[in-house]
């Protein structure tokens, strides 16, 4: 993930480097580093660096890498033409390259050609099972075709053995999600937070899931991760707190009063109705009064 910090650096950069102050390389240097999609930009700048024969060969090496950069940036923006080109450019310098090879795959599957972009693929598999980009290339060709269950299963078989890349898990609960299958949304998010238990977006991922589901018991489980995700971010996510007061809205509906594990609820309650009524007050004063009314017909007071 790119912190703030790292993002406001690439965004000054950006500024500079649009208003003439130069930078360029620099700053596609840097989109690299923070795996960040700034296409547009980059096909620009980049462009105007591979056209100038005197700033493309100061790079050295560092030319190719620049190349493959513009190539797939150059995908994303439809200039198709332009991304052959870097291929062909790369293509000519490592002929035996699996690495080009699976760009000019990339390139297939920009151009719609499905089954050969596949099969592309499939090929590159064979000579290396482990080539992560690949296995995740499919995922995205699936998706692109409509094909959610198909990407769901290329997603569990790649995270059999891949097992601690926390991305896979992410685009894989976000598709259970999407085809309304929360349990196995659940179980994505469990994994995640047991491998990275401090990052309050998979507690509040998960909360979300468990309340969808609902059930006392679920409830319960939710309200918690609410309470985690608000202890993580130190009282500053929103979402979190009206979790909060709708997890307890709906325990009370439910237990009718009759729940004794959840004796704590009032008190949570009270702090996070305060909290939401000062953000309101700061933020979005004049929706204040909407906040309020809304909060009664839920009837979330203790």
């Amino acid at each position: 993930m790119v912190t703030k910090t790292e993002e406001t650096q690439l965004n000054r950069l950006e500024n500079q480097v649009d208003n003439g102050g130069g930078g360029a390389w620099e700053y596609l240097c840097m989109v690299r580093k923070l795996k960040v999609r700034r296409s547009v930009k980059v096909l620009k700048h980049g462009l105007l660096i591979l056209n100038d024969s005197k700033k493309r060969s100061s790079l050295g090496p560092e030319e190719w890498t620049l190349y493959e950069q513009v190539a797939v940036a150059a995908m994303d923006c439809q200039s198709l033409e332009v991304a052959k080109d870097c291929a062909n450019a790369l293509q000519k310098k490592f002929p035996e390259s699996k690495r080009v090879g699976r760009l000019e795959a990339m390139l297939l599957e920009a151009k719609g050609s499905w089954g050969e972009a596949e099969k592309a693929y499939s090929s590159l598999l064979e000579d290396n099972p482990f080539d992560q980009v690949v296995h995740k290339r499919r995922v995205a060709l699936a998706k692109a075709q409509g094909n959610l269950t198909g990407a769901i299963d290329l997603l569990n078989k790649y995270l059999e053995t891949f097992m601690a890349d926390h991305d896979a898990w992410r685009e894989l609960a976000e598709i259970y999600i999407s085809l309304q299958m929360y349990k196995q949304a659940a179980f994505c998010y469990e994994e995640l937070i047991l491998s990275q238990p401090t990052v309050p977006l998979y507690h509040l991922a998960y909360a979300d899931v468990l309340y969808t589901l609902g059930g006392i018991e679920n409830l319960l489980t939710a309200k918690k991760y609410y309470s985690s995700t608000i202890d993580l971010t130190g009282g500053k996510n929103t979402r979190a707190l009206f979790g909060i007061c709708l997890c307890t809205s709906a325990i009370a509906q439910l237990s009718k009063g009759r729940n004794k594990e959840d004796k704590d609820s009032p008190d949570l309650q009270s702090l996070a109705t305060a909290a939401l009524e000062k953000e309101y007050k700061q933020r979005a004063s004049d929706k204040l009064s909407v906040f309020t009314s809304g909060f009664k017909s839920l009837k979330v007071s203790s």
